[in-house]
């Protein structure tokens, strides 16, 4: 009987960004192939460490129970597979419930998440990552691990960004083009428009999903996952971020609508599993205190810096 992953969350994730492979690919870097599979084949059953997206693939497998499925995590890397065993040994090591795993050989791994039915893809490799947006696959790439990560929770976090993340970036557009005050006028026409899904939007429905499963309410004496919207804009941009989410009957348990502020401190105090942007100026900072990815999109060039105080977003 085949497994069926259509009803669940599927999240792939490279052996880099669940585990910390730096050593090992410092001998590939440095000696080349042949080198580093030796490396690997010695070091076999040596465990490797945690990576940056380590609390964040045990916080997604808590949401499983003995009786019921939710989330199913697969590594998919381009490791040769004669080192990918060090790999599933790791997975065995910590006590991750990881059983499927694809090791391509140095080819992307792009091509395969259609086939694991992926919803979230996370990696090291900006190249990957992008392919995967470009076949509408939500996808991070991840910044190293802050030195000392507060996520020790009993509960899934996660926390977005806005435009170009959950949203599309058609307002952002009308802000680099044509400058603030174009913006702002352009949202207060448009309030009760809903805006166009961003890349992200699949993954925040399959989330919302999860978060109103009565079982799993029942299953835990917190709510099981609580996410928050880490926007740039303000009043009077907020009202048609807040009333697209309305429209497209999702809940987000925090927002928080910045202007200009920066997001790091924010993060910090709401201590995310993980934090999407998709910009570098706000997500590597981020990324200092809170584990953080940087969603990859192409885009029109900004605006000069000097012009205007904010970067939408």
């Amino acid at each position: 009987m085949s497994f069926d992953l259509s009803d669940l969350l599927v999240v792939a994730i490279s052996s880099s960004a669940l585990f910390d492979t730096r050593e090992s690919h410092g001998v590939f870097e440095e000696s080349g192939l042949a080198p580093y599979i030796a490396y690997q084949l010695l070091h076999e059953e040596e465990p490797l460490g945690h990576g940056p997206a380590f609390p964040l693939v045990k916080a997604l497998l808590r949401l499983n129970s003995p009786t019921s499925q939710r989330v199913e995590v697969v590594v998919l890397s381009q490791n040769e597979p004669e080192a990918g065993l060090r790999i599933m040994n790791s997975v065995k090591h910590h006590r991750l419930t990881i059983t499927r795993a694809a090791f391509t050989g140095g080819e992307s791994v792009a091509r395969y998440l259609h086939a694991y039915n992926v919803s979230l893809f996370l990696s090291r490799n900006e190249e990957d990552v992008r392919e995967a947006i470009e076949m509408s696959v939500p996808a991070g790439l991840l910044y190293d691990a802050p030195s000392n990560p507060d996520t020790d929770l009993n509960q899934l976090r996660i926390a977005f960004d806005g435009d170009a993340v959950l949203f599309s970036d058609e307002s952002e557009k009308i802000f680099q083009e044509q400058g603030m005050d174009a913006f702002f006028e352009h949202e207060k026409l448009n309030a009760r428009k809903p805006l166009p899904e961003g890349p992200f939007a699949p993954f925040l429905r399959i989330i919302a999903k999860i978060q109103n499963d009565p079982d799993l309410r029942r299953e835990s004496t917190i709510p099981p996952i609580r996410t928050a919207l880490v926007t740039a804009r303000n009043s009077p941009a907020h009202e048609r971020a807040i009333l697209t989410l309305r429209a497209w009957g999702i809940k987000i348990n925090e927002m928080f609508f910045l202007g200009g502020i920066s997001k790091d401190q924010v993060l910090h105090k709401f201590r995310p599993h993980i934090f999407f942007d998709d910009q570098d100026l706000h997500a590597k900072p981020a990324s200092q205190l809170v584990p953080s990815a940087r969603v990859p999109i192409r885009r029109q060039p900004k605006v000069n810096k000097d012009q205007v105080s904010l970067n939408l977003s």
